[in-house]
């Protein structure tokens, strides 16, 4: 049997490519230097420019795998996205700001490779889950030049969009046990001291410190049975932002745990899409 078909060229294609170098950064204390890198998925056309979405993997910033969720994040890009998932120090490595260091870098990073990834620089969402969340949450908010370094500086790590994911917003809020618990906790680890000894320091390098009335769009996501980080720090980011009088939307799955299967499902990811093509738009 044959068959002949007509098909209309009504999208790009595609292409994934993995492993790119954006930074270096020392590693084993000081002695070497060793990669960041970043997965893009961006399309095949020279004849538009599309908006970028960043995003953060999540993993109490002790552990992160920037290609675990390349399915989903394919499926975004081909709603007319560049998608590009970027690595950042764990805190192993760097205690605070060094992670946001490093986001920030990805996102100058693909400005300043903008024409080679067909990408509107002026149209930059950042999205993340968990720790990742933090950081996409604090890319948006912290916009002071000092979390700007390395390369590519006459590029602005400004975006235009962000969609954090069950987030830690205020450390204030949590309630540690004791110190002792507070000090194992992944939040004194990100900081490199006590949370709960050192409350100053820890409120500052807090998401709801960073608020301001000119804070880019927020959609937040947010399962209201989060064992992990539960669902109040994403509802006080959302209250900051709403009196603030900034563009933000809390997304409240019902009953949905720290990194549940909810979040997976079509109907929170076609949330996503509409979201970053209300607030990026669509290709141009």
């Amino acid at each position: 049997m044959r068959e002949t078909i007509t098909i209309e060229k009504e999208q790009p294609q595609y292409s994934v490519v993995s492993g790119i170098t954006f930074a270096q950064t020392d590693a084993w204390f000081g002695h070497t230097v060793r990669d960041l890198k970043m997965d893009i998925i961006y399309p095949e056309d020279k004849t538009r420019k599309y908006p970028c979405v960043v995003w953060i993997c999540g993993g109490a910033w002790r552990v992160m795998d920037r290609s675990a969720h390349l399915a989903y994040l394919s499926e975004l890009a081909r709603s007319g996205f560049v998608v590009a998932s970027v690595e950042y120090r764990t805190t192993n490595e760097a205690v605070f700001p060094a992670q946001l260091v490093d986001v920030k870098a990805g996102i100058r990073y693909l400005k300043a490779h903008s024409e080679r990834y067909h990408i509107d620089k002026e149209r930059f969402g950042v999205m993340g889950e968990s720790a990742g969340g933090y950081l996409a949450a604090m890319a948006a908010l912290a916009t002071d030049p000092a979390y700007d370094a390395g390369e590519f500086l006459d590029y602005s790590s400004r975006v235009q969009a962000a969609c954090p994911w069950y987030p830690p917003t205020d450390v204030s809020c949590i309630p540690y046990e004791s110190e002792a618990a507070a000090a194992a906790a992944e939040e004194s680890q990100l900081l490199g001291r006590n949370v709960m000894l050192y409350r100053e320091d820890a409120a500052g390098i807090c998401p709801v410190s960073f608020v301001t009335k000119d804070a880019p769009p927020f959609m937040i996501i947010h399962g209201t049975d989060d064992h992990t980080v539960p669902f109040i720090q994403g509802e006080i980011l959302h209250d900051r932002l709403e009196k603030a009088g900034c563009d933000v939307k809390l997304i409240a799955i019902d009953g949905a745990d720290h990194a549940d299967l909810q979040f997976f499902q079509r109907a929170v990811w076609q949330r996503i899409i509409d979201f970053f093509h209300e607030k990026l738009g669509q290709p141009i």
